[in-house]
């Protein structure tokens, strides 16, 4: 199948519940005046699917959303000749997937035992079993890994026939003790009632109070605890993202089927989330190890270009490592995690340099790349590695610390930063200036525009949503949700219809082409972008010192 085209147009990032609650608030506000000819596609986070945990990042299954969005809704877009882009998570499904229920059904005897990776059997024979029943690999085999999490990734999974199972689970998890019945602790335990209620109050005061069930005390009904502990374990629930076995011929069945959806709804793009920890084999990396990850992606390829889509592989990696290039050289497109640093970058040196370097490289190289500001995550920082000084970094850090962000470090270790969660007009001082300049600067750059659908309406940090969302509730900062009559108001702030104006611009100015001729100069703190094709050419002239921009048509 010839695949689906998608312009390099503007295109809309945002949750179905950013703006209104619901997509079709979303949809109301795309047909306003105010948005004809602004956006070209619309990336869709994947909420809009059936999810439970990680603001849609642990899938249950592809179906939309009853709470957050309607197939007409995908209908409609398309009729606003909007093309769609998508997640597709390659490393794991939900623990309420169909298929990991299946396991907690009927153990040993699901078809799906190892539709998920059994951490046992994956390490059998590199390691010792530790008494809580599960392998802790040797050093020889672990120390090319990093895990996301404190310990071993495992989730222990109680089959009905009462054996736990250790499941690995790179991402999010959460054991839950359920509350004790005393009815239940009689018919199933035996108890006599009064003891029962005795006991269910103890348990249900210790479930409240997120006390660690290893630990319960049950004072003068002690003698019933092993009997407790059993009972809590064998009636737990679960929430959690679990790891896909990729070798399970059944996985791929669901890769298939998943594209194939996607398909059927008329996505463009696929973004291939987390793909990068699918391929796991013993002594290898459990993150981009060479080949398993790049075997995966041709399999994922060739299913995809059956139905006509085109791939976007997600991943953080420095630029000194090169992967973007790997990736770009296999005929990928690249997500350009580079350009947010650098545009503040440039408006701290006062000098667009490291943005001209990138441009030459993008062009010269002719990587094909979906650019951005801010986005649903926190402004890259790993990624700059090898392009920006480590000096000029940590500068960038500071400064967007000083304007109120929160550096996140890679994977809780201190000291080795990952990203800075910030709004990108926080980032930028809340300048209304700066954030015209650095939108036009962005729609200038060569590839794809994504724009965060907070900054465009030049959202500050969201303090409230940090505190509400607790511990690791840092990304809250920048996903503020919009009413939709906040949205309407806010259409009339300048720097809201500036940036409307500019991007109407990029998707109605005939110059921007994908075989458009790009040239990029820089001297001091003045830099000029330039496109041409048959259609003509257009110039975009900025100045860091002044921080202004201009923009001619000739």
């Amino acid at each position: 199948m010839e695949k689906k085209k998608m312009s390099i147009g503007t295109l809309l990032n945002a949750y179905p519940d950013s703006v209104g609650g619901r997509l079709s608030d979303i949809l109301s506000l795309l047909k306003r005046e105010e948005f004809k000819d602004v956006f070209r596609s619309f990336y869709i986070l994947p909420s809009i699917f059936n999810t439970d945990l990680d603001r849609g990042f642990s899938l249950i299954d592809y179906g939309i959303s009853e709470k957050y969005g309607d197939p007409k809704d995908i209908e409609e877009l398309h009729d606003l000749n909007i093309d769609l882009m998508m997640d597709f998570i390659l490393n794991h499904i939900s623990v309420l997937s169909p298929q990991f229920q299946d396991i907690i059904k009927n153990g040993e005897d699901s078809k799906y035992r190892d539709f998920f990776i059994d951490w046992n059997r994956f390490w059998d024979g590199c390691g010792k079993m530790n008494e809580e029943g599960y392998i802790v690999p040797d050093q020889e085999y672990i120390k090319d890994m990093f895990f996301r999490k404190p310990g071993l990734p495992i989730l222990m999974v109680r089959f009905p026939d009462g054996k736990d199972v250790p499941y690995w689970n790179t991402f999010y998890q959460e054991v839950i003790y359920n509350k004790v019945d005393p009815l239940q602790l009689v018919k199933e335990e035996g108890l006599q009632y009064e003891t029962a209620v005795a006991i269910a109050k103890i348990v249900n005061e210790a479930i409240d109070e997120k006390k660690d069930m290893k630990e319960l005390d049950l004072g003068r009904w002690s003698r019933y605890s092993d009997k407790i502990r059993e009972y809590l374990n064998a009636h737990r629930s679960y929430l959690g993202q679990m790891d896909l076995n990729i070798k399970s011929p059944l996985v791929w069945d669901y890769y298939r089927d998943t594209l194939k959806r996607l398909s059927d709804y008329g996505v463009a793009i696929v973004r291939l989330d987390a793909f990068a920890y699918a391929p796991k084999e013993v002594g290898e990396r459990n993150f981009l190890n060479d080949p398993g990850t790049w075997d995966l992606l041709q399999k994922i390829e060739d299913i995809a270009s059956e139905y006509g889509l085109t791939l976007l592989p997600e991943i953080h990696a420095s630029y000194g490592e090169k992967t973007y290039k790997l990736l770009a050289d296999k005929g990928y497109m690249v997500y350009d995690f580079f350009l947010p640093g650098l545009m503040i970058d440039a408006f701290l040196r006062k000098s667009g340099v490291y943005l001209k370097k990138w441009a030459d490289e993008i062009v010269s190289k002719k990587i094909s790349t979906v650019n951005m500001l801010g986005c649903h995550d926190g402004i890259p920082l790993l990624d700059l590695k090898g392009l920006l000084p480590e000096e000029d970094i940590q500068n960038l850090i500071n400064a967007v610390v000083s304007r109120g962000g929160y550096v996140k470090d890679l994977h809780g270790a201190k000291n080795v930063y990952y990203q800075v969660n910030a709004t990108y007009y926080s980032a930028l001082g809340e300048s209304d200036r700066r954030m015209e300049m650095a939108r036009a600067i962005q729609l200038f750059m060569p590839g794809k525009p994504q724009i965060w659908y907070l900054d465009l309406f030049a959202g500050s940090n969201d303090y409230e949503a940090m505190a509400r969302a607790g511990v690791g509730g840092h990304k809250e900062i920048n996903r503020t949700n919009l009413s939709l009559e906040n949205a309407k108001a806010l259409l009339e702030k300048d720097v809201v219809k500036k940036q409307l104006e500019l991007l109407r611009f990029r998707n109605t100015c005939p110059v921007f082409t994908e075989d458009a001729d790009i040239k990029v100069e820089c001297e001091g703190p003045k830099m000029s972008i330039v496109w041409t094709n048959d259609a003509g050419s257009v110039r975009l002239d900025v100045d860091f010192d002044e921080e202004s921009y201009q923009i001619k048509e000739g």
